[in-house]
């Protein structure tokens, strides 16, 4: 073969290659985000890059229970960019195949199910002024995953902004007015009291005689919120306090040191649990000195080593349950348990129509749980921090950077997203 012919076939094998490689190009339509155990570097960033994609108005698949709840999202430079930057794992895949996963995923003989994101909802951390983000898991993960926020508190929300918002986060608050129960640990500490002192001067600039009176008309607002089609979520003690203030409403559960008169005795007898959201039946623990609200909480008794301390996460169906299941979605259903003032809740004291999804089934308390008020729905997760096993006043900030990868704080990220398929809840 004469070389005139040789260069013509080499650059005829090129121009074949270059259409190939173009063809396939084209072909390279959609972003596939795995969220499975193996294959994401950075489990909690890749939230970030779906609420980013949000922001930009593209919508985002959410493939429920397909390799841990893995993100399906049109092709655009810029989101492959984001995923760089942010050192999340992605695959650009093509669109026969995008169509042969999502016909994989809607037959009806597997759990699994798409479910499309239209939205980023506009978020909202209730706590207060001065509260660094390492105080709380939620602000600490939002903004590791580089999700916005704005923080509210008593003022905004009997000022009626709470209806700005589409989804709201309890910081760790105590709802009754109680300074959290740390009279018997802190009560001479200086953070203390000048935490004590500022709480007494906002109620009095916000027209109150009594904190206790303010934080009940603030979760007043709140469940007022949520029956309106509002999203709430509470970690820790600011998930049972608050169900024990709506059930208190117009009784004193408080010592003399907390608003300056004494108990009223039948405080017990008085609650109304047709007023709580998630409890019933609970007995309210009036001595000032014990660091507990009530006996919802399992803390004081429980007897669980942290070798063995392990919750489960409850599969539910992906094609009739979408909200349980985006909630529950994770590349584990085992996950290590953690502490807190409220660690887990005590499922008999766990109202009937609210939905238990993550437990301790050997120690028989519930750590995650999920209900609906009106047209909103609410989420509380037991514990203070999931990747610090007892975290204590004054400990140092968690380092998410250590932690891309986890499985209790993805549970957070779940109840973030999950207010962008709002419009598709028709089957629940």
């Amino acid at each position: 073969m004469n070389p005139t012919m040789i260069c013509m076939m080499i650059r005829l094998s090129n121009t074949l290659l270059l259409f190939l490689l173009s063809t396939l190009s084209l072909q390279a339509t959609h972003i596939l985000i795995p969220m499975d155990e193996n294959a994401q570097k950075d489990h909690l960033k890749a939230y970030g890059i779906a609420f980013w994609t949000l922001e930009n108005d593209l919508s985002v698949d959410w493939l429920l229970n397909y390799r841990g709840g893995s993100f399906l999202i049109e092709n655009d430079p810029q989101i492959e960019k984001e995923c760089i930057v942010r050192g999340v794992t992605y695959e650009v895949i093509t669109d026969a195949y995008k169509e042969e996963l999502k016909t994989q995923l809607a037959h009806p003989e597997s759990n699994t199910d798409v479910i499309k994101l239209e939205k980023a909802p506009k978020v909202a951390v209730y706590s207060p002024e001065g509260n660094l983000p390492w105080d709380d898991a939620v602000t600490l993960v939002l903004t590791y995953a580089e999700i916005p926020y704005d923080i509210i508190y008593d003022k905004e929300i009997l000022s009626d902004m709470l209806p700005l918002y589409d989804w709201i986060h309890l910081h760790h608050e105590d709802f009754t007015g109680q300074y959290g129960k740390f009279y018997a640990s802190f009560k001479n500490a200086p953070w203390y009291v000048e935490q004590k002192r500022n709480f007494e001067s906002d109620a009095q600039n916000l027209g109150y005689t009594k904190v206790s009176n303010q934080k009940l008309d603030v979760a007043l607002k709140i469940k007022e919120f949520l029956a309106g089609g509002g999203f709430l979520f509470a970690m820790c003690s600011a998930t049972d306090s608050y169900d024990i203030a709506l059930a208190a409403e117009g009784v004193d559960i408080c010592g003399h040191m907390f608003d300056g008169d004494p108990i009223n005795n039948s405080a017990q007898d008085l609650l109304n649990f047709d007023n709580s959201i998630a409890f019933k039946d609970f007995q309210i623990i009036k001595n000032p000195n014990i660091y507990e609200f009530s006996d919802i909480d399992v803390t004081r008794n429980r007897k669980v080593s942290k070798s063995e301390d392990f919750f489960t996460l409850f599969e539910f169906s992906a094609k009739w349950d979408p909200v349980p299941t985006m909630l529950c979605q994770n590349h584990t259903q085992i996950i290590k348990g953690f502490m807190g003032q409220t660690t887990a809740y005590q499922k008999r004291l766990i109202k009937s129509d609210v939905l238990i999804m993550g437990e301790n089934t050997r120690a028989q308390e519930a750590k995650y749980i999920h209900g609906k008020l009106g047209k909103g729905m609410w989420t509380f997760y037991g514990g203070h921090d999931p990747e610090d096993y007892q975290h204590r006043v004054g400990d140092p900030p968690t380092e998410l950077q250590l932690h891309p990868n986890s499985a209790g704080y993805r549970l957070i990220l779940n109840n973030i997203l999950f207010p962008a398929a709002k419009k598709k809840k028709q089957k629940t």
